[in-house]
């Protein structure tokens, strides 16, 4: 399956250079309901469900990409306002976790901590974010530096598309210096919004991009 996985420029020319892309911690991404969308009013069970996303948090991560690369609001709020990139890879679908927009936080169910609930507390966000229409891959935190945890290029996450965002200064000689030898394997174009719609859309005149 083809995702797409958004950053800002400086990450996302090391990220295809150096053949990884960094993976976020469960409790360090930007919503502060992740993994507690459900109803805590019961304070034992808050407790142990802030304590299960913390340990959870040890030792595994996601990917978080999105079916579309298409969406202005992905490129503002994920790739530094369109001066980023937008990296295509194949994923093994298999791996992939489609995420489920809810309107209302679950009830409490009977088995809280069932391997069950809390892979489905993983998938779950507010609706309001679904125009993200996102995928995860749930990892686990292996290649560390700096304090910051990668996932290496596979042939289960295998780049096949490098997107330069609409206000980006990368220059195509950049992009190209960064993809080496994956040139043939790796399509690479500038993006442009759309003139008759309110989407992102491909530049097809090569010499807008320097």
């Amino acid at each position: 399956m083809r995702a797409y996985y958004f950053t800002n420029a400086v990450h996302g020319l090391a990220a295809i250079r150096d053949r990884r892309v960094k993976a976020a911690r469960i409790h360090e991404l930007n919503d502060p309901f992740e993994f507690l969308g459900v109803e805590l009013s019961d304070r034992e069970f808050r407790q142990a469900l802030t304590a299960t996303k913390r340990q959870l948090s040890e030792g595994n991560g996601l990917l978080c990409f999105s079916k579309s690369w298409r969406h202005p609001m992905l490129w503002s709020h994920y790739a530094d306002k369109h001066r980023g990139v937008c990296l295509g890879f194949d994923v093994n679908a298999e791996k992939l976790e489609h995420v489920s927009y809810v309107n209302s936080r679950f009830p409490k169910p009977h088995n809280p901590m069932s391997e069950t609930f809390v892979q489905k507390l993983l998938y779950t966000k507010f609706a309001h974010w679904s125009y993200e229409d996102e995928y995860r891959l749930y990892v686990s935190l292996n290649d560390q530096e700096n304090g910051l945890y990668f996932v290496l290029f596979s042939e289960e996450l295998s780049l096949r598309q490098v997107i330069v965002g609409a206000e980006s200064a990368i220059t195509r000689a950049q992009a190209s210096s960064a993809i080496g030898a994956l040139a043939s394997d790796v399509e690479q174009f500038k993006a442009r919004p759309a003139f008759k719609s309110f989407k992102i859309v491909r530049q097809k005149d090569e010499q807008l991009w320097a």
